[in-house]
């Protein structure tokens, strides 16, 4: 089973998939007129916007009254970033390299400076089609694939991918790298690591997306500028090595010994889905929570997204990368994954370097658990409102599946999700392609009102009277 789904994965991957993504990235980036790149400001800027209600109200932090529970710009930034720095940026990059070579960290910069205008327009989309749920918002793919293009069945379908791909198979991603670098710091039994995770994760699902919300606020910026700053800490003291790094990166990607021998394939398609595990733009998995945040204008949160791309893969699985080859140990065979990032870092920082690993990587694991299982929820209720499903479905994300992954294998666990993630983001590409001009009509009108000198851009969704009997938001 784990050699069929390999050579499914390798055919999807090599033939279809990159020349998608890559394409798509580049028609969003010129329609866009560059927006990853001259917004770069209003993106930060941006990260202290309050919560607003639906027609353009303050939400007070003290509101008590149970009405008003949407989250912020920064929050729904937070859980997207959480489920995106994860253990793609320790074992994913390290697998990358492994497998693909130096030269695949070059494909992932590309994958993400390009990718990053696909995540503004997929995020832009969710919060145009988003609708009202209880208290708050939900949103994603499946609710524009079904308001936009009309589709149910195209829906459901992404629903199913999103839901098998993130609420269930990335959790045991999640489990199985935690798991493997506690029994490589600690000498842990992986079952009864996997025990605990489920126990935790199980209470904090339950919670609901302001629990998920708040945790997140908390742990991604502990765990990432924790880890950056040892990182910096590092390539500071070596750096003499940098250049010799980015020479090996480069020469690596184009290099004539790579071509001559066929493995420049290898190093491009390991660079790209590495790429795309860790960042996720166009896979159709961060606009579920950019959904959910109360915003003036449905352009921010695509701004927002597009800045958690370009934090996740030029910030965090850089400083990865520049661990790994500073010491040189991706050229032992032995060594993959957490283990290739746990030893790399060992060599620089003494025997400390594991624990501190093991520690990273259960913050960012562990957050990425609970904001993939808020992915699976969004899809979930799009399909059914039963109570029963909703219960059975938080089990097994939170439970079942973290278990299993605490004790399959490395590379079971990896081929699966690298299965789901293919048709997913095929389905979401499709989606957004069609759609796409009207987040291009939103990013103009975001424009406008800023040249105008308005400090908040605020939409109205008589502005786009085509489809305003679609928009549930927006009065």
């Amino acid at each position: 089973m784990n050699e069929l789904i390999t050579s499914i994965n390798d055919a999807v991957w090599g033939y279809v998939l990159i020349f998608a993504l890559v394409g798509c990235g580049l028609w969003f980036t010129w329609r866009t007129r560059f927006v990853q790149f001259r917004m770069v400001g209003e993106m930060i800027r941006l990260l202290t916007d309050s919560a607003v209600d639906t027609v353009g109200e303050q939400v007070k932090d003290d509101d008590r009254s149970g009405k008003k529970k949407h989250i912020s710009s920064f929050q729904a930034f937070a859980v997207s970033v959480a489920t995106r720095v994860g253990t793609g940026n320790l074992a994913g990059v390290a697998s990358a390299i492994a497998i693909g070579g130096p030269g695949a960290v070059f494909w992932m910069w590309i994958i993400a400076l390009i990718g990053s205008a696909t995540a503004f327009v997929e995020s832009t989309l969710a919060q145009l089609f988003k609708q009202k749920h209880k208290d708050s918002f939900i949103g994603g793919p499946a609710y524009y694939i079904q308001r936009g293009l009309h589709q149910r069945w195209m829906a459901v379908t992404f629903a199913v991918f999103i839901t098998c791909q993130f609420g269930l198979s990335n959790n045991s991603i999640q489990s199985n790298t935690i798991c493997g670098a506690m029994q490589e710091a600690f000498g842990w039994s992986p079952l009864w690591v996997g025990i605990a995770l489920s126990a935790l994760g199980l209470f904090i699902v339950f919670g609901g997306i302001q629990r998920i919300a708040q945790v997140s606020a908390v742990l991604v910026p502990v765990m990432a500028i924790g880890y950056v700053v040892l990182a910096i800490f590092i390539i500071v003291m070596n750096i003499e090595h940098i250049p010799h790094v980015f020479k090996v990166i480069v020469l690596d990607a184009f290099g004539i010994h790579q071509i001559a021998g066929g493995g420049i394939g290898a190093t491009i398609m390991n660079g790209v889905k590495r790429g795309l595990f860790s960042n996720e733009a166009g896979e159709g998995s961060a606009p579920n929570v950019a959904a959910t945040a109360a915003v003036t204008h449905p352009v921010k949160q695509g701004l927002i997204q597009a800045l958690g791309v370009f934090t996740d893969t030029l910030l965090v699985c850089s400083c990865t990368a520049f661990i790994i080859l500073i010491s040189g140990l991706y050229q032992v065979p032995e060594l993959n994954g957490i283990a290739l990032t746990q030893s790399a870092l060992q060599s620089e920082v003494g025997s400390v370097g594991p624990v501190f690993i093991a520690i990273a990587i259960f913050l960012f694991a562990f957050s990425s658990i609970i904001g993939n299982y808020y992915y699976g929820e969004a899809n979930i209720r799009f399909i059914t409102q039963n109570n029963q499903v909703m219960t059975t479905y938080r089990i097994c994300s939170a439970g079942v599946m973290v278990m299993f992954g605490a004790m399959a294998s490395f590379e079971l666990v990896w081929n699966i999700v690298d299965f789901f993630m293919a048709f997913l983001t095929a389905c979401n590409l499709i989606a957004i392609v069609l759609l796409g001009r009207y987040a291009f009509r939103l990013l103009d009108d975001y424009r406008a009102q800023k040249r105008k000198g308005i400090k908040e851009p605020v939409f109205h969704r008589s502005q786009l009277p085509e489809i305003e009997n679609e928009l549930e938001c927006w009065e």
